[in-house]
């Protein structure tokens, strides 16, 4: 039976591998271009998960990375870490984002779910344990998973947590189920 850090750490590694999945195979412009209102797109989510993940399992727990995160800086733009500049790459991003799975590889090995840290950014409420943590970043790495997954059904179609993923039916009607799904909203509305 896991221990209840492991299975915090199994979850968060499931939704961090799909979210890598979601770039594999597009283009680069594919992967980098705003595909909603507000910008979302997914080379984007990669490296605000990397900068979230360096600081929430780095610095709150007194292990900063070292890595400098200008997209952090009090002159940035306060969206500049969820889309990459012309001269960061898909693979720097990636690079970024498993070495920040590697330093809090370290903080899960050295800390137990008790050990205590700080949030500065959270304000006064910023003590928080490892537990806190793992749950929020789960949350925010699954929350991103779900972005992610619309994103890239949007550009061509691709859903699931991984290539093949059993919980989508390869063959089952799409057209004909959302058919049946504008006739309900349809009919709804019409009350």
């Amino acid at each position: 039976m896991k221990t209840p850090k492991e299975t915090l750490v199994e979850y968060l590694q499931s939704a961090r591998d799909a979210i890598v999945w979601k770039v594999e195979g597009l283009s680069d412009y594919d992967a980098r271009r705003p595909m909603t209102p507000t910008g979302t797109n997914l080379l984007g989510l990669v490296k605000h998960l990397a900068s979230v993940e360096l600081g929430y399992f780095g610095d709150t727990f007194g292990r900063p990375s070292g890595i400098a995160l200008p997209w952090h800086d009090d002159d940035a733009d306060m969206n500049d870490d969820l889309y990459l500049a012309p001269d960061e790459s898909r693979e720097w991003v990636l690079d970024l984002y498993r070495t920040a799975w590697t330093h809090a590889a370290v903080t899960f090995e050295e800390c137990e779910l008790d050990t205590v840290g700080r949030v500065p950014w959270w304000g006064e409420d910023d003590e928080v344990t490892l537990h806190q943590i793992l749950v929020h970043m789960v949350s925010e790495t699954a929350r991103h998973a779900g972005h992610a997954d619309i994103v890239r059904e949007t550009i061509d179609g691709q859903v699931g947590r991984k290539p093949g993923d059993g919980n989508i039916e390869d063959g089952y009607d799409w057209p004909a189920y959302v058919g049946r799904v504008e006739d309900a909203a349809r009919a709804a509305e019409q009350g």
